[in-house]
Order: C-alpha cells, then sequence, then structure tokens
C-alpha cells in the first residue's frame, strides 16, 4: 500500500505534516478528515524517499537499544499483535489497526514503517529489525522464528510475556532501590547546607573572638573553606571521573574489568548474578521453545544479560558447542554460573526437556532475586543511617566543642 505525505491544517488552524498509508490519495484525505485534518498538499513518497524518512526516524530516535519506556509500549504493541493474528487477521491489516491506536507519532511511524515494508514482502522479522532502538535481536529472532513455524501469534505471545516479566523483575530491584536512594541524597544535602551555610557563619564568630579552636572544628572548617572556596573544581573533577570511567567501560577490556568487580561486590554482587542468571534462563527457555535453534539461540541470549563476565562464559558456551560439545559441560567449567544451574541444564538436555527446565531455573532466581532485594534493603537502610548520623553528628560536635570551651573560659 501507498505511503503520502501531507501537510495539513488542524480545527484551530496550526500547521502539521506527517504520512499516511492509504490505497489512493483521496483515501488519504478521507483519513486524515476524519482526524480533523485539514489537508493542503498531498504527495505519494517514492521507495527513495521511504528510505530516507526510514532512516532519518532511525537517527532521530538517536539510539541503538531500547529503554523502559519503548520497551513497554513493545510489550504492550505485541499483545495486540498476538490477539489480532490469533483472531485470523492477516499481518498487514493487523500493523495497520497498530498504526492506528499507536501511543505516540515515534511508534506510528515506526509502524508504518514496517507495514510498509511487510506489504512489499520483507519479512516482518526483519522489518522490525530495521528499528533496534524498539525491537532487540532477541525479538527480531523469536519473530522470524514465528514465521519460519506458521505460529507467530503464539510466539508474538510468548514474547510480550517475556518483555513483560523482564519489565516486571528490573522494577522490583528499582523499587528496592528508591528508598536508599532518597535517604542518601537527603543526608547529602542537609551535610551541603551545614558546610556551605552554617559552618562558615559560626566559625567566622569563634575566629574573630581570637579562640583557639579544637582540632575537630579546625578540620571542618577546613573542610567547609574548600568546599565553599574549591567547589567548581569538585564538580570539574566529578565530571572528569564520569567521563573517564564511561571512556573506560567503551573498551571490552575496561567493562569485563567493571562487570567482574561488581559481582564480587557483598550482597550487590549476590543480587546481580541472581538477576543475570535469571535473566538467561528466561531469555534462552523462550526462544527455544519459539523454535530457534539452539546455538542462534545463545547467541542472541548472550547479547541481553548485561553483564560482559557471563557473556563472556556464553560465548565459549557457544563456541564449544559449534565443537560438538553439550551446554551444560562448558557452563560447569567457566565457573562463573552457579552449580545447580549448570546440572539442572545437563539434566534437561538427558531428559529432552531442557526449555521446561530452564524456566523452572528462571522461577527459582526470580524468588532469589526477591529475597537478595529485600536481604540489600534491609542491610542498606540501617547501614545509611548509621553513616549519615556518624557524619551530622561529628559536624554538630565540632560546632559544639569551642562553645563549651568559651563556656569553661567564663
Amino acid at each position: 500500500m501507498p505511503i503520502y505525505s501531507y501537510k495539513a491544517l488542524d480545527t484551530e488552524g496550526k500547521r502539521s505534516s506527517g504520512i499516511v498509508d492509504a490505497d489512493s490519495p483521496k483515501d488519504a484525505r478521507t483519513k486524515l478528515r476524519k482526524k480533523d485534518l485539514l489537508v493542503t498538499e498531498i504527495q505519494e513518497a517514492r521507495s527513495g524517499r521511504r528510505e530516507l524518512f526510514s532512516s532519518r526516524l532511525r537517527r532521530l530516535q538517536g539510539v541503538t537499544t531500547p529503554n523502559k519506556k519503548r520497551t513497554e509500549q513493545v510489550s504492550a504493541v505485541t499483545r495486540q499483535l498476538a490477539s489480532l493474528l490469533g483472531a485470523g487477521i492477516p499481518l498487514a491489516e493487523a500493523l495497520r489497526a497498530v498504526v492506528e491506536q499507536a501511543p505516540d507519532r515515534q511508534m506510528e511511524s515506526v509502524f508504518r514503517d514496517i507495514r510498509e515494508r511487510v506489504t512489499q514482502g520483507m519479512a516482518f522479522g526483519d522489518a522490525v529489525a530495521m528499528h533496534p532502538a524498539y525491537f532487540t535481536e532477541l525479538y527480531s529472532a523469536m519473530v522470524k522464528a514465528g514465521e519460519a513455524s506458521g505460529a507467530l501469534d503464539r510466539v508474538l505471545a510468548k514474547l510480550a510475556e517475556y518483555l513483560l516479566a523482564q519489565s516486571r523483575l528490573r522494577n522490583k530491584v528499582g523499587a528496592a532501590m528508591v528508598y536508599p536512594t532518597i535517604m542518601i541524597l537527603i543526608g547529602i544535602l542537609v551535610v551541603a547546607i551545614l558546610m556551605t551555610f552554617v559552618v562558615p557563619k559560626i566559625s567566622q564568630m569563634m575566629i574573630s573572638r581570637g579562640q583557639k579552636l579544637p582540632l575537630p572544628t579546625q578540620i571542618l572548617i577546613s573542610v567547609s573553606d574548600f568546599f565553599v572556596h574549591w567547589w567548581w573544581a569538585v564538580c570539574v573533577g566529578i565530571i572528569l571521573l564520569s567521563l573517564s570511567f564511561n571512556w573506560v567501560l567503551r573498551h571490552p577490556k575496561g567493562r569485563l574489568l567493571w562487570d567482574g568487580f561488581k559481582l564480587k561486590v557483598p550482597v550487590f554482587g549476590d543480587l546481580m548474578l541472581k538477576q543475570t542468571v535469571g535473566r538467561f534462563a528466561t531469555t534462552l527457555a523462550t526462544l527455544l521453545r519459539s523454535g530457534v535453534p539452539a546455538i542462534q539461540a545463545i547467541q542472541v541470549t548472550k547479547e541481553t544479560l548485561g553483564n560482559q563476565v557471563l557473556a563472556d562464559a556464553l560465548q565459549k558456551v557457544h563456541d564449544h558447542i559449534l565443537e560438538g560439545a553439550d551446554i551444560a559441560t562448558p557452563m560447569r567449567h567457566a565457573k562463573i554460573f552457579p552449580p545447580i544451574v549448570s546440572y539442572m541444564v545437563s539434566v534437561g538436555e538427558q531428559a529432552g526437556n531442557l526449555e521446561e527446565v530452564l524456566e523452572q531455573i528462571a522461577d527459582t532466581y526470580e524468588e532469589e532475586v526477591d529475597l537478595a532485594t529485600q536481604k540489600l534493603t534491609t542491610v542498606l537502610e540501617p547501614l545509611i543511617i548509621v553513616v549519615l548520623a556518624a557524619v551530622v553528628a561529628g559536624i554538630i560536635i565540632s560546632i559544639i566543642l569551642p562553645l563549651l570551651q568559651v563556656q569553661k573560659m567564663a
């Protein structure tokens, strides 16, 4: 179906422009009239212009991986597509319905482009791969497997469930960190106010009296003066450290060292490992159940882990499988996956029900993540309170000590 670019006026007389798919210019005008748009100019977008539009869209997105908002949008749209296809509606018509119900202009443009490519003969899996800001490699691989097996509706339904489960898992960890983060920010704000406004005034009063200050008070005044006069240097230092850190993370060795360090941090490392293993099991099970070959499934799963140490270990598993090995043996030799995981994978391979075993692992580690999250917040909250209380108490004591000396001298 052709795509038409248009310019129009809305009910308030404001100019707007965009694209619309229709069988003819007349149909395009009718569609736009239903949206209360008065068309002033309309013309068909030629193939070259469509390609230009697609490239501009990807450039405007400016990213190559989905964020939280886009993942939630894609999850909802995927569920709609699964329902429409399950009801026997052709893919092109299902995509048209998605375009009409798109939550925002960018999502509408993305699915218009996908629909146009599909109607021109491109596979749906290849079409979604053209928009990495919305669809991951995993999404594309599962869609391709669903098209090959003739069960695209069931694969899309499973994919929607997977995206929702992953979003819930991330939200659990994120929600658990909200309260500790707020406490830290409030503590930093209180200390900054004390050091910037309160301490300088009190120190000036004491120095004007010619009073000899105790050592804790001298240290406090020195720290306060540093932040008052050199705050810009602190900001510059933080920015430089942040840029240097990001530069290190862009290099494979730097990323590997940082991800390895994170796994060794007490409490945090345990939570991250369990979360990553749970994601590994969920993703691999979903891909295998969707009909994706094991080799490709492992390669795609590697890209979703978010930890270079485990990704490298899974790459070695992939390489050993190409040499004829099973999955469990190289996992065991990697010594990064928990022993129970490699043991259960071995049992699943031998019994021929690897997908079910992986789903059991995923369920188990989802519960483990919940417990680890509770443990983390249980440890963090009192620790933060104690640290902040100690800092504030140290400031107050440093202020009170010279006042007590004045009273004794009096």
